[in-house]
């Protein structure tokens, strides 16, 4: 095996550097938005071990909705890129590009052992540029491939040293072999079928034998007339130490999926599903398409699925001709590999056996795979086909008519794959160029139409969004997914009755419900999604909860351990006033995943309804424990100790409601809640700091206004208030606490009457029956000298609260100065809080104010998308909400302001009755 110099390897990068720069500039698609924005199992915060319990999309190996693709060394490396640039696409494709790179330059190593240096050089180019693996490389998901492929050919270099002097074995370099194929496998499942090679390279290339003499052999052993030579032997102990290791490999592999396929649709793979011969012929058929896009990498397509490829469903099918042309090929090559001695036959059996061997996890041969054709999967196949090419041009190089066109059409093959492929790079810049693309390939597979529908309907642009889900409900009008597309859609534009007609069809096209039947290996767990999102369409109409809920029932009798039916069933009970049986959906959602912080916050809500804020408090714990960003759990837990008037939890709560404006920066009302803790702990610097940041980010926010105006009169600065109340009514005129605090602060601080008795006649007409105002009001007039309006006013005000003894009180000095004067005397308004008459002073009734105005808990919701994948999203009202709860201290603090007022009171009446 000749070096490989470091021209070469420099060829190699510049080229992969060239044909995939552009690669930098895509973004996530397809099957990276699954495997890397939705995969918590990247995030810093989700425990390593997760890793190997989970599949590569992040579900957990024990669901049935688990893909069963067992990858965790490749989700290792998705997480480094986390852990150093988050969730900046431009790292992942970089990582791709170098780990293509790596493999360019290994395979010239392997190459190197059946081909010469030029040869050698030739096919690792046709490799590096060969438009085929732009699915594998520029797609992020792609580097599975990638990372096996790695150690897969690291293995196979191995084991080719296992061969020592005089034909011994050396068993270092087998152990490496072992060890390197289990790392191959935890990258990607094909990395086993390296094991193969192995056997085929120790028989035919490092042994020498022939297939005619193997034959030979065991005809004689069988005969008796010779027994088994020491060489044999030692290959024979060779190939059985691989064998068993590789068994051992698949024994753990069966157990990590839990002797459990995976389920997929008859939309994933129609053959996989379809009867005889139907089934046999299209897999059969499927063979020489994939081989045709080695051959002709012209028309790519990410998503072969669904009705991309039709059936072969008859013996007299024209395609079967490409069937049979195929297999008479292969089947030539093999016999030539295999009978006639020579390094060209030994090249071409090696060639054959990377591209056979490789690709038989994706053949349908064994396990149906949940796809039609898929072009990443040829990346360790295209490799033998590589060595091909570059064998039969280096055989028609040598002679010396065709060197020249042999170089021309070299030169003219890379030139033209290089240019494919960095076309086709830009077609994976974003979803919706790469579905586009697709569409201009096949336009016959509704998935493609769905998924540009959906790459529009992320863009918010709905009524195109709308037009690509409908053609899809044209070409598979079978296709539960297209029809709840459309619903969804139709919902988004606020067309309910159209939404609600979709969503009918989907439900019809479901398999009928029957009773006590397992429904879980024949329906997809996203179309199950149907009943959910039909619930949630008519569950706002009042009228029709029961119906909603009968839907969400209907989904779990479908699949018991459906747990986003128990989810969205906890929560219209909730809406439907039945906290407990809430309580028991969401404890059953739980035994199916305790590690949902979502559903421990829901719970907590239900206790919060059930008032029973202490378990409601360890619910929130809960969530936080298993998600300590989880931004609700934060606020509303918050919440709920300062609500709690325990000053012991407060720097608790101050520290998550911190930890919330860090998640949610933009959120006023964090910075709100804080400013209230501080009001609570009477820090009125820290406060008003709080405060002002919440009305920067929301100058209409009601609360904070308020309660800024209302900490400045607290803190005897009354004038700085003043501007703030006007504000505050500028956006809400009838804000009666705000008109009753700028009342007072005209009437005692501005002594502006007539603008404090526009404030309290304000009051009177959006609540006639206000009493705090209404008495203010009879300050007023007693303060313009008409003692008859103000005795008539305190009349009417005592009706409305015959209780109030402060009232009863009033009215007799004013009755009494009535009395001894006869007429209305010159008074004033001293800035103390209180109304003179001639020296008798009658004390404004203290301001009962809101402090506490808060935003509703809310629960959570997981709504779905219409697509294979779900997706959690979290709704929370941002309502504003004046609660008149008052802290212990704060009812003390009134009680002390209402007894100076009865002092002050009965000052007045012991200078009247002294008159």
């Amino acid at each position: 095996m000749a070096d490989i110099s470091l021209k070469e390897v420099a060829l190699i990068i510049g080229v992969v550097a060239a044909c995939y720069w552009n690669s930098l500039f895509c973004g996530f698609v397809f099957d990276d938005v699954s495997a890397i924005l939705d995969n918590k199992d990247l995030h810093p915060s989700t425990p390593l071990k997760n890793l190997f319990q989970n599949d590569f999309w992040g579900t957990p190996m024990s669901e049935e909705r688990s893909h069963k693709s067992y990858r965790p060394l490749t989700v290792l490396t998705f997480r480094l890129n986390y852990l150093f640039s988050e969730l900046n696409a431009v790292s992942y494709h970089l990582l791709n590009l170098v780990f293509h790179a790596v493999v360019c330059v290994v395979f010239l190593k392997v190459c190197k052992l059946f081909l010469d240096n030029r040869s050698s050089v030739i096919a690792s180019l046709l490799f590096a540029v060969h438009p085929i693996h732009t699915e594998a490389v520029t797609g992020v998901v792609g580097r599975a491939e990638l990372l096996s492929s790695i150690f897969f050919l690291a293995a196979f270099l191995s084991y080719t040293k296992s061969k020592g002097p005089d034909n011994t074995i050396v068993w270092t370099p087998i152990a490496v072999t072992v060890f390197l194929v289990a790392v191959a496998t935890l990258c990607k499942e094909q990395g086993i079928t390296v094991v193969g090679i192995c056997c085929v390279y120790e028989v035919f290339i490092a042994q020498g034998y022939t297939f005619p003499m193997l034959l030979d052999a065991a005809v004689q052993i069988l005969r008796g007339k010779g027994s088994i030579p020491y060489s044999m032997l030692q290959t024979l102990l060779k190939l059985i130490v691989l064998m068993f290791s590789t068994l051992l490999l698949v024994v753990v592999r069966v157990q990590v999926i839990q002797s459990q396929l995976p389920v997929f649709t008859r939309f994933d793979n129609p053959a996989a599903v379809s009867p005889f011969p139907a089934r046999q012929l299209t897999f059969n058929y499927l063979l020489p398409v994939n081989a045709w896009l080695l051959l002709n990498p012209s028309e790519l397509c990410c998503d072969w699925t669904m009705g991309t490829i039709p059936l072969v469903e008859s013996l007299f099918d024209i395609r079967n001709i490409a069937t049979i042309t195929f297999f008479c090929f292969l089947g030539s090559l093999i016999f030539f590999s295999l009978r006639y001695p020579g390094d060209s036959s030994k090249t071409v059996l090696m060639a054959l056996c990377l591209i056979v061997l490789p690709f038989i996890p994706a053949s349908n041969l064994f396990f149906p795979v949940g796809f039609v054709v898929a072009e990443r999967v040829l990346y360790v196949p295209s490799m033998g086909f590589c060595i091909l090419v570059a064998h039969g041009w280096k055989r028609l190089s040598s002679k010396n008519m065709l060197r020249k066109l042999s170089w021309i059409c070299l030169s003219v093959v890379l030139f033209t794959h290089a240019l494919k492929t960095l076309h086709r790079n830009w077609d994976w810049e974003s979803e919706y160029t790469l579905f586009m693309s697709a569409l201009k390939v096949n336009k016959n597979n509704a998935k493609l139409w769905n998924n540009v529908g959906h790459a529009l309907e992320n863009e918010k642009n709905f009524e195109r969004a709308l037009r690509f889900f409908i053609q899809a409900t044209h070409v598979q009008p079978d296709d539960i997914g297209a029809h709840m597309n459309v619903g969804r859609t139709y919902k988004n534009l606020n067309k309910t009755k159209e939404a609600e007609e979709s969503y009918m069809i989907a439900k019809s096209l479901m398999p009928q419900i029957i009773p006590g039947k397992k429904y879980a290996a024949r329906v997809a767990p996203n179309h199950l999604n149907v009943y959910i999102n039909l619930a949630n369409l008519i569950r706002t109409n009042e009228s029709r909860l029961e119906e909603a809920d009968q839907l969400y029932r209907q989904a779990i009798s479908m699949r018991p351990d459906f747990k986003q039916a128990y989810i969205s069933r906890g929560e219209l009970l909730l809406k439907m006033n039945k906290p407990l049986k809430a309580k028991e959906a969401y404890l059953r959602a739980l035994e199916l995943d305790q590690t949902n912080a979502d559903l421990w916050y829901n719970l907590a809500i239900v206790f919060i309804e059930l008032k029973d804020p202490t378990e409601a408090l360890k619910n929130f714990n809960r969530a936080l424990e298993l998600n300590p960003k989880h931004k609700l759990a934060l606020f509303n837990s918050a919440l709920l100790m300062q609500e709690s008037g325990d000053a012991r939890v407060r720097p608790e709560a101050k520290q998550r409601l911190l930890n919330y404006v860090k998640e949610e920066p933009q959120d006023a009302n964090g910075y709100f809640n804080l400013g209230m803790l501080a009001m609570d702990d009477k820090k009125d610097t820290e406060a008003e700091t709080w405060m002002k940041k919440a009305i920067k980010l929301q100058p209409n926010f009601r609360s904070a206004l308020f309660n800024l105006a209302l900490l400045y009169s607290q803190t005897s600065k009354e004038l700085i208030a003043l501007p703030v109340l006007e504000e505050l009514l500028s956006y809400y005129p009838d804000h009666t606490k705000g008109l009753i605090l700028k009342g007072d602060i005209l009437m005692n601080q501005k002594k502006d009457i007539s603008g404090a008795k526009k404030c309290f006649k304000k009051i009177l007409e959006l609540d006639p029956n206000n009493v705090q105002g209404k008495h203010n009001l009879c300050v007023v007039y007693f303060e313009e000298r008409d003692l008859i309006k103000a005795e008539k006013c305190l009349v009417e005000t005592l009706a409305l609260a015959p209780h109030e003894e402060y009232i009863q009180r009033h009215l007799n000095i004013v009755r009494s100065k009535i009395a001894s004067l006869g007429a209305p005397e010159q008074s004033t308004v001293p800035a103390d809080g209180t109304a003179a008459v001639g020296g008798k002073k009658i004390a404004f009734e203290n301001l009962k104010v809101v402090k506490n105005e808060q935003k509703n808990t809310q629960t959570i919701s997981n709504k779905n998308k219409g697509q294979s994948k779900s997706k959690k999203r979290i709704e929370k009202n941002n309502a504003d909400k004046e609660t008149q709860k008052k802290s212990t201290k704060e009812i003390k603090d009134i009680e002390k302001k209402r007894v100076a007022a009865l002092k002050r009171l009965e000052e007045i009446e012991r200078i009247l009755n002294g008159e």
